[in-house]
């Protein structure tokens, strides 16, 4: 932790700064936004927390929501003060990082792989500050890496869509053709063809996380070309694929997706939702931000998250609409990758 201050001209002019940076993070296209609910039963924590999101925004729906979820509960559970700052472009991520720092924030989280280099840059050149990110491994001393094994989690929902297709004809939708999103449309790909050998797995990467109308579009695409059950990766891209959905269904159409990192069922409703691969980036930020206040910060290291560790799988509320049977044959896929007797492939 910081070391405390007790003289109290110091303690105006840090609030000063404080107050200053909140003020400029709401200005040129950026959000800012604090969550100072102390801890039920903790007191107020003098703990501070920051998170930068990728350009896909705080409320995706998706991978950002996941990690501001989390840093949420961390502020009820601790009462530790948590804030996030929104990017709207690449440009943005060096500032909104350097805000944090130069606001003495105890931890700064940058959440998703476009952000590598910005951290990476801002982490060498303030080597005693605490810096984590999500989805890609920054080697310094002070920063925690999180990875997650999208590949295994994506390789269940594969199983589902395998086995649930009518047409055989299925499909992935991803963002920017990066590692991350292509260990999920490879793990996908190895469930489907594992439970249906006869399945096609059409692929379309649209460019970008925050583009719904690339979404809608790809999606129409693919349903007109028979698709019954498209799984996406692709942040609030993917908005756009349940909109098409949605629009599909009133008209009497069957149209499913498979939701991503989050459980989509509850924005977007389980007319459409078939199931969705949670990827708990929620319970990673909560668990690493923890350590950091218990004074066991993971500086230097590496953190790989799989099915063996519960940091994937399908959401709970699969079961409203996969049959029992078919949940039964994705715990029996579960449990040889967990045990080591499927190797799913990461590329």
């Amino acid at each position: 932790m910081k070391k405390q201050t007790t003289n109290w001209i110091k303690r105006a002019g840090i609030a000063m700064l404080v107050s200053s940076i909140v003020l400029a993070g709401c200005g040129g296209g950026k959000k800012a936004e604090t969550t100072p609910t102390p801890g039920a039963g903790n007191g107020k924590s003098d703990v501070k927390i920051g998170m930068v999101t990728n350009v896909g925004g705080v409320n995706d729906k998706s991978f950002n929501q996941g990690a501001w979820d989390g840093l949420q509960n961390l502020g009820k559970e601790t009462g530790a003060s948590v804030k996030y700052l929104e990017s709207k472009s690449n440009a943005d991520y060096i500032p909104n990082l350097s805000q944090f720092v130069k606001g003495n924030y105890d931890l700064t989280w940058g959440i998703g792989l476009p952000l590598s280099d910005a951290v990476k840059e801002i982490a060498s050149k303030n080597p005693e500050e605490k810096l984590a990110i999500i989805d890609n491994v920054v080697e310094l001393p002070n920063v925690a890496s999180i990875l997650f094994s999208e590949n295994e989690g994506s390789f269940l929902a594969g199983v589902v869509a395998g086995m649930m297709t009518k047409t055989n004809k299925v499909a992935f939708i991803g963002g920017l053709e990066i590692p991350v999103i292509k260990r999920f449309e490879v793990g996908f790909k190895a469930g489907v063809l594992a439970a249906n050998p006869d399945a096609k797995v059409s692929t379309n990467y649209t460019g970008a996380f925050d583009k719904p109308d690339f979404g809608k579009a790809a999606a129409a695409s693919m349903y007109n070309s028979g698709v019954d059950i498209i799984f996406h990766a692709s942040g609030e891209t993917g908005n756009g694929v349940f909109n098409e959905a949605k629009s599909r269904v009133k008209q009497g159409k069957t149209a499913w997706v498979i939701g991503v990192d989050m459980d989509q069922s509850v924005e977007f409703g389980d007319e459409v939702t078939l199931t969705s691969m949670v990827k708990r980036v929620n319970d990673a930020v909560l668990r690493v931000s923890k350590d950091m206040m218990d004074g066991k910060f993971a500086g230097g290291k590496t953190t790989v998250l799989g099915l063996k560790e519960n940091g994937v799988g399908l959401a709970d509320t699969s079961s409203k609409n996969v049959p029992a049977d078919v949940l039964a044959k994705v715990e029996e896929f579960k449990a040889k990758i967990i045990s080591g007797e499927i190797k799913v492939p990461t590329s």
